[in-house]
């Protein structure tokens, strides 16, 4: 059975009140009888697993880490003074 919160307009007291679904809401306030709306709270999400985000949502190519784009500097770099060394 479900929790329902409730808050009364007149005073703010809050009380909560364990019914089933089929019950009818609460109306009034426990302390002083006047109106009372039930509170609605967002839903806690919690997303399991390694790499959630770069799986489904994340860009095409955003996921390459550091230690890749270093060898093709360096590779760059190796060309570079191959063609210095052959121009001599």
């Amino acid at each position: 059975m479900p929790i329902y919160e409730y808050r009364c307009l007149k005073c703010g007291h809050q009380f909560e009140k364990l019914q089933s679904i089929s019950d009818h809401a609460v109306k009034k306030c426990e302390k002083c009888g006047a109106r009372v709306t039930r509170l609605f709270h967002p839903v806690a999400i919690h997303f399991k697993g390694s790499g959630f985000y770069s799986t489904d949502y994340g860009k095409k190519g955003s996921a390459k880490s550091k230690s890749e784009e270093k060898p093709k500097k360096k590779k760059e770099k190796q060309k570079k003074t191959a063609a210095g060394k052959s121009e001599k």
